[in-house]
């Protein structure tokens, strides 16, 4: 029973679902937290000890590094997809090819993920419209971050692995450690040596290589289908044509959809650096309610999965409805409470009046209409962990990316404010989350009937 529970904590395609998918979020949404606080850490410390110009220069890298890393990063979700359908299936040979080919990809798609951001960073930010000020500051930041791209796709992909198991709780804790160190590393950085941008960025790759370093460690020390060895490091061609077929159109939907927040970057930088820093911050804080509701999206790519793996149709239903009905919950409740404290948050940032107004107005916008996010999103992880990847990602590029994109470009070109731009969020999350659902359910009855079976 000890091995058995070491193996699979949670039990995805047996008993109830609720206290399980709970179970499964819970320290996955922590996880989340950390991985947030590491950002906001450095957009505290560097806002509160290096000024506002630092602030808008790592603020106005996200959305540009968030297209580059998700090139890649959604190939993640393909090894977590083909883990859970090992898994399910019991089938030992295959979980061992996915976890071997899983750390090899992992380390080629970092190097080259390197060499790309370190190349390109420069033109894409002039490219942005970033203003001359914050310009160095933004692509020093840039390098030194992309330098430490390796280790962030090793955690990553082998997280994913975890995930695929039941066992969300180790990253939480490791993330832990790597949290404690990020922080120490920002303060001293920044403060004692006064290395500004350089000195956050520092501490994010340290601390995120500390965290990369313990998950293979557990990796290589427990036993079962998905135990790491390092001698059997490998590309199974098989594993990377599936993994291809499942991550290429999860990166192609990330890459889109970080494409269009690109532009919409551009249009906030249009209203100078005070809108910047503002939204910087308040983009920071929608991201603890985004990671919140997003771990149950990880949730519904899983529990289907390994349902899928396990022949239990029957229950693709059910784990959808509850995975969707606690992520919106939870968004709801994260939302509300973020635009009530809003302006005591958002001073925990910056202390500019300027800057405070302009995240007050995205959050009354975007982060109150969060739950939005949370359905539409829940759809899609079902979607891919039935193994349907293409589906949801033609209509989050249609849906999501081709309208915001369309919207910049007509209703807000018609009427330029700040309101009608945040405005291109909710309306897109209405719109992609209606059609995904109608697609799954389409695909539901098509291809996976139910078959009744005992509990």
């Amino acid at each position: 029973m000890l091995k058995r529970r070491e193996k699979r904590p949670i039990d995805m395609v047996h008993g109830p679902l609720l206290p399980n998918i709970i179970r499964f979020a819970i320290p996955l949404m922590l996880t989340g937290v950390l991985q947030l606080l590491f950002n906001a850490c450095d957009m505290i410390v560097v806002g509160k000890f290096a000024g506002s110009a630092p602030l808008a220069a790592v603020g106005s890298t996200t959305s540009l590094t968030n297209l580059l890393v998700n090139a890649f990063m959604g190939l993640s979700v393909g090894v977590n997809v083909l883990a859970a359908h090992a898994l399910g299936a019991q089938d030992r040979e295959m979980s061992q090819k996915v976890v071997h080919t899983a750390v090899t990809m992992s380390l080629i798609c970092g190097t080259l993920l390197a060499i790309l951001g370190v190349s390109v960073c420069r033109a894409c930010l002039i490219a942005m419209d970033t203003p001359e000020e914050v310009l160095d500051l933004a692509v020093l930041y840039m390098r030194i971050f992309f330098c430490g791209m390796p280790i962030i796709m090793l955690y990553n992909f082998s997280a994913a692995l975890l995930r695929a198991q039941g066992n969300t709780k180790q990253p939480l804790i490791y993330l832990s450690i790597a949290g404690v160190i990020n922080v120490a590393l920002n303060l001293v950085l920044v403060i004692v040596f006064h290395l500004s941008v350089s000195g956050v960025a520092i501490a994010t790759v340290v601390s995120q290589g500390v965290s990369a370093v313990l998950v293979l460690r557990f990796l290589h020390k427990q036993e079962g289908p998905c135990h790491l060895d390092f001698k059997k490091l490998t590309i199974d061609l098989g594993v990377v044509k599936k993994t291809f077929q499942i991550g290429i159109p999860a990166s192609f939907n990330s890459i889109m959809f970080s494409l269009s927040n690109v532009q919409i970057q551009s249009a906030i930088n249009s209203f100078g650096s005070s809108a910047m820093a503002g939204s910087a911050a308040a983009a920071n804080l929608e991201g603890f309610i985004y990671i919140s509701a997003n771990s149950f999206h990880q949730a519904a790519i899983n529990f289907t999965g390994q349902n899928v793996g396990a022949g239990r149709h029957e229950r693709i239903n059910r784990v959808v409805f509850t995975c969707c009905l606690i992520s919106a919950l939870v968004a709801g409740v994260l939302g509300t409470g973020v635009y009530l404290w809003g302006q005591p948050l958002l001073g925990l940032y910056t202390e500019a009046a300027s800057d405070i107004a302009f995240g007050m107005t995205r959050l009354q916008i975007i982060a109150l209409t969060y739950p939005l996010c949370g359905l539409m999103d829940t759809m899609v992880g079902a979607l891919r962990g039935m193994g349907f990847s293409m589906v949801p990602t033609l209509i989050s590029v249609v849906g999501v990316c081709g309208l915001r994109i369309l919207w910049l470009h007509t209703i807000f070109a018609w009427t330029p404010t700040v309101e009608v731009l945040f405005l291109s969020y909710p309306v897109t999350w209405v719109v992609t989350g209606l059609v995904q659902f109608f697609c799954f359910v389409y695909i539901r009855k098509k291809h996976f009937a139910i078959q009744e079976t005992t509990e």
